[in-house]
């Protein structure tokens, strides 16, 4: 574009059935490897300013494990965490993401070990 700004196209397929989500796949013009990628859980969220509100869109399919989406959450969270501190500067407030995040993690390990009969 004459101005100097660049659009790129983030392009997202999901196929469904009658018990789900059967499979996720992206691609992305700026993604780090070239062509479609596969997925197993995706979070979108959106701000929308004139409602003052989240849009999101949260997926993943069925064979996505308790263990992976504690790990996929864990991730997300310190993810959060970064971009809130970039966003804000406020490194008190992200400390405390992280602290959390890692709260999570613990206890999510521990409910799965419980789970599969584990202490």
């Amino acid at each position: 574009m004459a101005d100097g700004t660049q659009t790129s196209q983030i392009r997202v397929d999901v196929t469904t059935g009658d018990d789900g989500v059967t499979a996720i796949e992206w691609e992305a013009d700026d993604a780090p490897e070239p062509g479609r990628q596969r997925a197993d859980a995706m979070l979108l969220a959106l701000w929308d300013p004139e409602h003052r509100n989240a849009l999101r869109i949260d997926l993943w399919t069925r064979e996505m494990s308790v263990d992976d989406m504690n790990d996929f959450v864990y991730q997300t969270l310190l993810s959060l965490a970064d971009t809130y501190r970039s966003a804000t500067k406020n490194d008190g407030l992200m400390a405390d993401i992280k602290i959390f995040a890692r709260e999570f993690a613990e206890k999510a390990a521990a409910a799965e070990r419980r789970s599969h009969g584990g202490r």
